[in-house]
């Protein structure tokens, strides 16, 4: 990665469409909503052969308005992370006095800033760049974010500023999706685990819209950690903007390495916690079990046993999800989470060679043959693992029709019992063998 950039400005004047244009997809919410970007959103990008990180922030009011004080927390982190900073204007409605506010923070930041002027859709609103001189940032650049228009002058003034000797590492790491239902307390467990305010804490439901992408190192290991919008349950989804939500949460799942799967454990198990482990589950995804508030739970020595039973029982299909018990709040055990982390990541990338899993697989039928069904007995002549992540296993068989489930999930066990396969889940996939 060679430079950070950064893109700021007043609610509703297309940070957001000028953020998905340079990264090439839908990456932030764009709605005609002010104040629908609150919590930093982060992308790649790519121009000319450089490569670099893009950060979109909230619109900065000087009237104190819903979250302002967070939002301004937000941009602020930006701005000290970023190598260029991209001021987005509207030139549609020219100069406010929230863009004079906002280029005299920029300008006390003494970073490169490039000016933006959106919004100018064609010749008829080009003189109307000139107007934004008075900010004292430099030439403004003309940009239809909407269009597409100017992007590449915009870009090419953002590398010309970008600081040459200052080359970042790229940290691609293990991406962890933080999951859950709305205030179970994902971006407090992010916040813990950042040891910064990254996104946005409240106790007001829905808080956290976009999933916010942020590159961290823990133990001199890379990672990337996704505080997702909460999954409601879809006949509750109403505003378009939570659709979005959704969506984004569901792509940063599809996304993730590893999946922590929060629950309120104060609240206890809900329905819906169901379908939102139901998302990871089914994407093949490694997951822990996260119970979280476990300070404000009332308990004694066996209430820990007692909850991990319920979920045992309510999360069947997560059978090898690890659980911990953790306080955001606090920090209890979530020291603890990154450790095993990485161990149902490495378990999920396990390979394991063809002739020790052909040992396992034969000593399983025999000290337990498949039940005959019909006069016919399910057998298999040959196994192998061709893919990772999640681990995925082909059985050369007689006949699949005769792998009943419960001999499935039989297997399944063996495989698990004899390697480590804690947090991931695994496939198998049974297939006649074909007649030479």
């Amino acid at each position: 990665m060679s430079g950070v950039i950064a893109i700021v400005g007043r609610p509703n004047v297309g940070k957001s469409t000028i953020f998905n244009r340079i990264a090439g997809n839908r990456v932030s919410i764009v709605e005609d909503v002010p104040g629908v970007t609150r919590d930093r959103i982060y992308a790649t990008g790519d121009w000319t052969g450089h490569h670099f990180q893009l950060i979109d922030t909230g619109g900065i009011q000087m009237e104190d308005q819903p979250y302002q004080t967070e939002i301004r927390a937000q941009v602020q982190i930006a701005i000290e992370e970023a190598d260029v900073i991209i001021m987005v204007t509207d030139g549609k409605h020219g100069i406010t006095d929230d863009d004079r506010y906002i280029a005299g923070i920029l300008q006390r930041s003494h970073k490169p800033i490039v000016l933006a002027v959106n919004q100018i859709d064609d010749e008829s609103r080009l003189l109307n760049i000139y107007e934004f001189y008075e900010l004292g940032l430099g030439d403004p650049i003309a940009v239809s974010g909407v269009h597409g228009i100017g992007i590449g002058d915009l870009l090419d003034a953002c590398m010309a500023k970008m600081p040459t000797e200052k080359e970042k590492e790229d940290l691609p790491g293990i991406r962890i999706a933080v999951i859950g239902q709305p205030n179970v307390g994902k971006s407090s467990l992010v916040n813990r685990l950042l040891h910064q305010e990254r996104s946005i804490v409240s106790n007001v439901q829905g808080t956290t819209r976009d999933a916010v992408d942020t590159p961290f190192v823990f133990d001199g290991r890379p990672y990337v950690i996704v505080d997702t919008a909460g999954i409601r349950k879809r006949g509750k989804v109403w505003e378009s903007v939570e659709k979005y939500s959704v969506m984004r949460a569901m792509k940063a799942i599809e996304n993730c390495d590893v999946a922590l799967f929060l629950i309120d454990g104060e609240a206890g198990i809900r329905e819906q916690d169901k379908h939102v482990a139901g998302y990871a589950s089914e994407a093949g995804k490694p997951v822990i079990i996260v119970v979280n508030k476990w300070d404000a739970v009332e308990k004694d020595d066996k209430s820990m046993n007692a909850f991990t039973e319920k979920v045992r029982k309510e999360f069947v299909y997560l059978a090898y999800a690890p659980i911990i018990f953790v306080s955001a709040k606090t920090g209890q055990r979530t020291n603890q989470i990154i450790p095993i982390v990485d161990h149902v990541y490495e378990n999920a990338n396990r390979r394991i060679a063809t002739n020790v899993l052909n040992q396992v697989i034969a000593d399983t039928q025999v000290t337990n043959p498949a039940p005959a069904r019909n006069g016919k007995r399910f057998r298999i002549y040959y196994a192998t693992q061709v893919a990772a992540a999640p681990p995925t296993f082909v059985l050369s068989c007689n006949d699949p029709k005769l792998m009943h489930f419960t001999y499935q999930r039989f297997l399944e066990n063996a495989l698990r019992h004899a390697f480590d396969l804690e947090g991931t889940p695994i496939r198998i996939i049974a297939r006649k063998k074909v007649s030479e």
